[in-house]
């Protein structure tokens, strides 16, 4: 394998900073995961999804941690055992040798593991941007719901580095309705949903109702609760959920994933600002329910 082959890429990213680099080398390694997931055959079960998701099929500007997938179908007795040593092997082609471990439990329907990378080594990341401290490890969360709510629509897209692969993902409506229910029904404040909030209204999404439903009362405050999930529910719901956001918190659990360039645009983050969104959301949701002119 040609030297520098993690760095020789990153220069493309151009980084503004030793954070960004080191957000754009954690992506890289994900996309050898990803790859390699491909070759293994896991996306003919499987599904990619979540925030790092947005990020490497559909450019979105902030980073992500972890690797998030959805099971097509319910199967309890998944395992991310043989995926982990196909990823072993295909990265030690690269240069790469990851300490792996699966972190499933049995009583959790989101069977995890982990893959830690003590250092990515000179003959993969050399003359950076930035000094790099080789004692640094870079650490791949992997994440799979086993039993997923139905209603979500696939779509297939691909990545070119290292390889052309395969990926099986949702499509954006239901990207979007996966995360609405992240939003209405997770017990903390985390900023990177907001973001990607901000993201998917600016590009006229709208979520996926029935998967959102779905979801809804299979986890959360409205679990096993008979809820008809429409816009008018939705953007109450919202409302709600916007007022009781603590916004500093937000902007601090976000700032260290997104670029230099829109670290000033967190300012703005408020209630107005959201409920500014969603207003628009509301907008494109009444548009959408509008009748065609005969």
């Amino acid at each position: 394998m040609t030297g520098g082959l993690l760095s020789n890429r990153l220069r493309d990213y151009d980084p503004a900073n030793i954070l960004e680099q080191e957000n754009v080398l954690r992506e890289l390694i994900q996309q050898l995961v990803l790859a390699s997931l491909s070759r293994a055959g896991f996306f003919k079960t499987g599904a990619f999804h979540g925030g790092t998701c947005l990020r490497i099929l559909h450019g979105m500007s902030r980073f992500s941690e972890d690797l998030d997938f959805l099971l097509k179908a319910p199967e309890p007795e998944f395992s991310w055992d043989p995926y982990l040593q196909h990823i072993v092997r295909d990265s030690q082609a690269y240069g790469i040798d990851f300490e792996v471990g699966d972190r499933s439990t049995p009583d959790n329907t989101v069977r995890k593991a982990l893959l830690r990378l003590d250092n990515p080594g000179n003959n993969l990341i050399r003359d950076l941007p930035f000094p790099r401290d080789p004692r640094k490890k870079i650490r791949i969360k992997l994440e799979a719901d086993t039993n997923p709510p139905p209603g979500s629509q696939w779509i297939s897209q691909y990545i070119t580095f290292p390889m052309t692969a395969a990926i099986t993902t949702q499509d954006l409506p239901s990207a979007f309705g996966t995360k609405s229910h992240a939003l209405l029904c997770r017990s903390y404040t985390k900023g990177r949903d907001w973001y990607d909030f901000i993201w998917f209204v600016s590009r006229q999404v709208l979520p996926r109702f029935e998967l959102l439903q779905h979801a809804i009362r299979q986890q959360g405050p409205w679990a096993g609760q008979d809820i008809q999930v429409g816009a008018d529910w939705y953007i109450e719901a919202m409302k709600t959920r916007i007022d009781k956001v603590d916004w500093a918190a937000a902007r601090h659990d976000v700032s260290r994933f997104i670029p230099d360039r829109e670290q000033e645009g967190l300012d703005l983050w408020d209630t107005n600002l959201f409920q500014y969104y969603l207003h628009r959301l509301a907008e494109y949701l009444g548009d959408a329910s509008a009748p065609t002119p005969s």
